[in-house]
């Protein structure tokens, strides 16, 4: 099992195309064997100490192989809507990991 976080930073005034792309592409998760586990938008008051920018959403999703990963993000109809996350994310991070334990 891998797990992906990643750090998304929207570009100002694009919020409502960002949660159109997210509409389509989370649903799209579970046909590759992923799971999000965590959706959070944390604000300003909960960042105990950061030398990075705040980002606007964390994701942490799981999926049970990186083969799984490379094919939700090679998946036809989320490319589609590639248009929209390119309009709306000014850059994303993504951290990729492996459960431990």
């Amino acid at each position: 099992m891998i797990h992906i976080t990643q750090l998304i930073y929207i570009k100002p005034g694009q919020e409502a195309v960002f949660e159109e792309f997210e509409s389509i592409a989370i649903p799209i998760i579970s046909k590759y064997n992923g799971k999000l586990l965590l959706r959070i938008r944390p604000s300003n008051d909960e960042i105990i100490d950061s030398t990075i920018e705040n980002p606007y959403e964390v994701h942490l999703i799981s999926f049970d192989s990186d083969l799984d990963f490379e094919n939700f993000m090679n998946d036809d109809e989320r490319k589609k809507f590639l248009h929209l996350k390119e309009q709306s994310i000014r850059y994303s991070i993504i951290i990729k990991g492996i459960e431990m334990g």
